[in-house]
């Protein structure tokens, strides 16, 4: 019998509950090692991690936020509504290569989405130990979708009863079940003590929970020191990234893993690990120094302590990685706030620059928008003295709590509540860039290591910031100069209207060559045209504007001739380029348009009454600026009173994988049931291309309606 996953009415608590018990349950019907549930912010596009079985939360750290977007397996599961599933860790790094950089472990994954009735909850992520055999075989995928119909079963009743399911502030970690003892308790530490060597034990957040006598011996501690405690944060000679890094790959990989290290002076120690859901078992050994795999310790007999912890290192490698694929300065803000402030605790975050000798705060979070009011248009002086110091100077400053920030400058005002603060000088090519501030709620020691780590992702977020300034600048820019060499206002001619949309191409393009335009000829004539630029630059836009000028120059000529005329002056000039183009001169009185077609893809025509729109059948001619002799025959059609025409570029319709006439099949039906309003209409067009994420190519569209005279 199902499981009733609805608590009682008003019993808001037991929603939490349930969540954690359909993900233990569903962990470990799938035999997983570890899961996780992300939940959809709709109104953000982001997934937060609500709750993990099986995994330290130190582990998860650089993903319990993650963007709709972003290319990672929870958030293409819940955005593209499928099933991920990567078998090794050879196919992980092939599909998440960014990821795979901070994960260098073996492991099966799969994350799948958490749907019903239409809606997205937010995505299932499981891990399994390398071991696992590569493929998901048809009774494994039943059970992760049984588990995410659970899911989302439960999340749709809270909803229902008012008390929706949110992800905590950071993420609910769950114990593992621990199965029945085998043996008593004291028949197992007299097992264990009998034992060549060392035996302690480990739970899955890294701390000892038992320990042998010769364990003790060997290790060189006291047992009362050791239980509870993280070996590498009690034992000096642990404290190596590299030792911690082996206990994350026993984590996760659930194979067993060894290491060498040197206990001072001169104690060689061999540690072996065997993993399982429950924990880590240790077996400590003695061994000579000619077997050891760990450098020897510097001068004095003491090895020097690492700059970073493993986990650190980690996040360092994870943002270097996301930061390469940062282009614009929204995109650098929002990966430094979703990696960085879980990373370390922090619940503030504000980029700063300087501009004509004023603080400019140009991007935050955790920080309300009057708090940020106080900051901006700040002179740099005593009031900003940490910050001008950074900005200025390149000098970081740490302060643990307001004492200590108002020891070092007096004269600075505490305003947001804040407690604990870094601020960090974003610097490239020796060249101060701005400055990255992270608050705290509550007083925080920085210790050294902690401070060398979080200067060095300043490098990190500063070259990428520099990057994504200039690309901004030089968006901006292309942005401008193509809405200048667009029309800023349509004519009006009686007897028509019209609507039109431009919508540049995503990223890595600069300025596009499409462009549309409406001439007035007379009081019931008019030429609309459309038409595209081969290119995305500087060059592919000023042809586009020589063609607009060119169009208007000859509009009111016979159709065929005023693309005959075009396409001669683009092979006189010899640009280098090529361009589609689509003419209608429009008698409005007659009810006729005439329509010539440069290589352009064919208009659309929905006669009067709604009927089923159709593609017009425009006999392609040559784009113009290849053949000075082509010619381009022209196409009657009738133009009724309510008929609607539409003419768009090749962006509207054209994506990988997509057959054409199937894209502009599409289009007609979308136009058959489009909103009676032209403006809506128009917008609704490029919508869907918009969601589509990256395309290839810009898109214009433009609407032509006849309507009745005035």
């Amino acid at each position: 019998m199902r499981e009733n996953l609805v608590p009682a009415a008003g019993d808001a608590a037991d929603w939490d509950e349930r969540l954690d018990d359909v993900l233990t349950a569903t962990v470990e019907q799938c035999g997983a090692s570890s899961g996780g549930v992300y939940l959809l912010r709709p109104d953000e596009g982001v997934l937060d991690l609500a709750v993990v079985r099986g995994l330290p939360a130190e582990f998860i750290a650089p993903w319990t936020r993650i963007a709709l977007t972003a290319p990672a397996p929870s958030s293409d599961a819940a955005r593209d509504c499928r099933m991920v599933w990567s078998g090794s860790h050879e196919d992980f790094a092939r599909l998440y290569p960014r990821i795979a950089v901070s994960m260098p472990y073996h492991f099966a994954l799969a994350a799948a989405p958490i749907c019903r009735d239409g809606r997205r909850w937010g995505s299932l992520l499981m891990l399994w130990p390398g071991s696992r055999p590569s493929h998901l075989t048809p009774a494994d995928r039943e059970l992760i979708v049984a588990g995410c119909d659970r899911l989302a079963e439960l999340l749709a009743g809270a909803d229902a009863a008012g008390q929706p399911v949110t992800a905590p502030l950071r993420p609910r970690v769950l114990p593992r079940r621990l199965a029945a003892a085998k043996l008593p308790e004291a028949a197992a530490t007299a097992f264990a003590e009998r034992l060549p060597g060392g035996s302690c034990a480990l739970d899955l957040n890294g701390r000892i929970t038992f320990l042998t006598d010769t364990a003790c011996a060997l290790l060189g501690a006291e047992r009362e020191h050791l239980l509870g405690a993280i070996p590498w944060q009690t034992l000096p000679w642990l404290d190596d990234p590299d030792f911690e890094d082996r206990y994350r790959a026993a984590i996760i990989s659930r194979q067993p893993v060894a290491f060498t290290a040197m206990r001072p002076p001169d104690q060689w120690l061999d540690f072996r690990l065997y993993t399982d859901g429950n924990g880590i078992s240790v077996r400590i050994t003695p061994t000579s120094a000619g077997r050891a795999t760990t450098p020897a310790p510097g001068p004095g007999g003491h090895r020097p302590t690492p700059v970073s912890r493993a986990g650190q290192l980690y996040q360092i490698m994870h943002l270097a990685a996301a930061l390469t694929e940062a282009v614009t300065v929204d995109d650098v803000i929002a990966l430094v706030a979703e990696q960085i402030l879980p990373a370390f605790d922090a619940q503030g975050l504000a980029m700063m620059s300087a501009e004509d000798g004023r603080l400019q705060v140009t991007g935050y979070r955790g920080y309300t928008a009057a708090e940020i009011a106080r900051y901006n248009e700040i002179p740099l002086d005593e009031r900003t003295a940490p910050m001008e110091r950074a900005i200025t100077a390149g000098v970081p400053g740490f302060f643990d709590d307001p004492e200590s920030l108002a020891r070092a400058f007096p004269k600075v005002p505490q305003v947001t509540g804040k407690q604990a603060w870094a601020v960090l000088p974003l610097v490239t090519s020796g060249r101060p860039v701005g400055c990255c501030l992270l608050a705290y709620d509550q007083p925080h020691r920085f210790a050294g290591d902690e401070r060398t780590v979080l200067t060095s992702l300043a490098g990190l977020i500063a070259q990428a910031l520099d990057r994504a300034h200039l690309y901004d600048t030089k968006n901006r820019l292309a942005h401008d100069l193509q809405q200048a060499l667009l029309p800023h206002a349509l004519p009006t001619v009686d007897g028509l209207r019209v609507a039109a949309r431009y919508l540049p191409a995503t990223r890595e393009m600069d300025i596009g060559g499409d462009f549309y335009d409406l001439i007035r000829l007379g009081p019931t004539s008019a030429a609309a045209v459309i038409g595209d630029v081969q290119g995305h630059n500087v060059p592919a836009a000023a042809l586009m504007s020589q063609v607009r000028t060119a169009v208007h120059a000859t509009a009111g000529a016979a159709p065929d001739q005023v693309l005959v005329r075009v396409n001669r002056l683009l092979c006189d000039l010899d640009p280098g380029l090529f361009t589609t183009c689509l003419y209608a001169h429009l008698n409005l009185a007659a009810h006729r348009a005439f329509v010539v077609n440069a290589g352009h893809p064919p208009p659309l025509l929905r006669p009067p009454g709604r009927s089923t729109t159709r593609v017009l059948d425009i006999p392609p001619g040559l784009p113009l600026g290849i053949d000075a002799g082509a010619a381009y025959p022209i196409t009657e059609v009738e133009f009724d009173i309510g008929a609607l025409m539409l003419l768009y570029t090749d962006g509207l319709v054209e994506s990988p994988h997509t057959d054409l006439d199937e894209a502009i099949a599409a289009v007609a039906r979308q136009l058959d049931h489009a909103a009676p309003d032209l403006e809506t209409m128009a917008t609704d067009l490029v919508a869907g291309a918009q969601r589509s994420g990256q395309r290839a190519d810009d898109i214009a569209t433009f609407l032509l309606e006849a309507t009745q005279p005035r």
